[in-house]
């Protein structure tokens, strides 16, 4: 198993009289996470599993002596798919407050169904964590820097879900089974989707779009559907962990572009899988938007297990100014701009460098992407 890197924060975080809460899509290694912590729990614990109906059944009830009864002497109760327990915020809180020996660990593929049930009891009671798919820092502490370098032909086209990871030469097989089976699976049965075929037709538009700036009205047109129902679709899939937004950075300049947005999808090889194509690099057109994907993506990543509270975006004007990506925090600006050809140059627009307080700026390309990503 590759050491996942949220799993020594979590260790960390043990025993605060708060719960654990593990966010993640599904099969991006949450359970496996959950067996890495068990060996270093300093007490016994029980493991219930949310899809098995009689794990569920143990916590069909809220009160204290019927929790009591089914945690028994174990210091710790973890939840695994935590989402499919009815209730499951009111039975936490209950154990934190009234039995505060015990430290419950929750894990749930549905964002926006767990953290519903989450959010109001268990206020100021959890520490919540994302797991992603493999992510670039993961990999190249356990393959080696040198050897995950090598493979950034099939990261950028097969992704780092940890099955395609770990299985070289199935990852077209893996890829259509992890889309067709797993892919839409919270959505559909949390998102009241009466017409499947209307959000997988905005994903698979949103996929040949990646990198690019997105519209709503012209994907509603695209689809024929209505705008407000796009928008909401959206939503869905960022809550699924499966795409997410990046906001176009605008302050006085008059010419900027305000309202407009990229999405980005959190694997390259599922956004492959989306438009049917696993091809070499050598025989595609979008190798350029498979780059920005990977570094935005893997960025993500990297930002969320170092604790980054700073704002991410890009910037563009009506004149086609623009750059590629922004980090801002404290005050600062950070740019960068992404190229795959290590030899082609960027310049940064003066109209933005000479207008805000720029810290640096940085082309990133298959020479330096390893510093762009480390979490050192």
């Amino acid at each position: 198993m590759i050491p996942r890197i949220p799993l020594h924060k979590i260790i960390s975080k043990l025993n605060r009289n708060r719960a654990i809460v593990i966010y993640g899509p599904r099969q991006c290694g949450k359970t496996t996470l959950l067996k890495m912590i068990t060996p270093q729990l300093d007490g016994d614990y029980l493991w219930l599993n949310g899809d098995d109906h009689a794990d569920a059944a143990l916590l069909s009830d809220n009160s204290k002596e019927r929790l009591k009864r089914v945690i028994g002497k174990n210091k710790y109760l973890i939840v695994d798919e935590a989402q499919e327990i009815d209730e499951i915020g009111k039975k936490i809180k209950i154990i934190i407050d009234s039995l505060p020996g015990v430290c419950p660990i929750l894990s749930g593929s549905s964002a926006f169904e767990l953290a519903n049930k989450l959010n109001e009891p268990l206020t100021g009671r959890k520490f919540e964590f994302f797991l992603y798919p493999m992510a670039f820092s993961e990999m190249s502490v356990h393959h080696g820097l040198r050897k995950e370098i090598q493979q950034i032909e099939s990261r950028l086209i097969f992704g780092s879900y940890p099955e395609i990871v770990m299985n070289p030469g199935q990852e077209k097989e893996l890829l259509t089974e992890l889309t067709s089976s797993y892919l839409y699976k919270d959505v559909f049965k949390y998102g009241n989707i009466r017409k499947p075929k209307e959000l997988e037709k905005i994903v698979t538009l949103l996929a040949w779009q990646v990198g690019s700036e997105v519209n709503t009205s012209e994907l509603a047109g695209e689809a024929r559907i209505a705008s407000h129902t796009v928008d909401r679709y959206i939503d869905l899939l960022q809550k699924a962990f499966i795409i997410f937004e990046l906001p176009a950075f605008s302050r006085n300049l008059r010419n900027e572009i305000k309202k407009n947005k990229k999405i980005y999808f959190f694997d390259n090889g599922i956004r492959n899988a989306l438009i049917g194509n696993l091809g070499p690099l050598a025989n595609r057109s979008d190798v350029g938007a498979l780059w920005e994907n990977y570094l935005v993506s893997e960025r993500h990543k990297r930002n969320a297990f170092l604790g980054f509270h700073g704002y991410k975006y890009f910037w563009r004007t009506r004149q086609q100014q623009e750059i590629d990506y922004l980090e801002e925090a404290d005050g600062k600006i950070n740019a960068f701009e992404f190229k795959w050809n290590p030899d082609k140059k960027a310049k940064f627009p003066l109209t933005f460098t000479k207008n805000y307080p720029v810290n640096s700026t940085t082309v990133v390309n298959p020479g330096n992407y390893d510093l762009f990503l480390s979490i050192d």
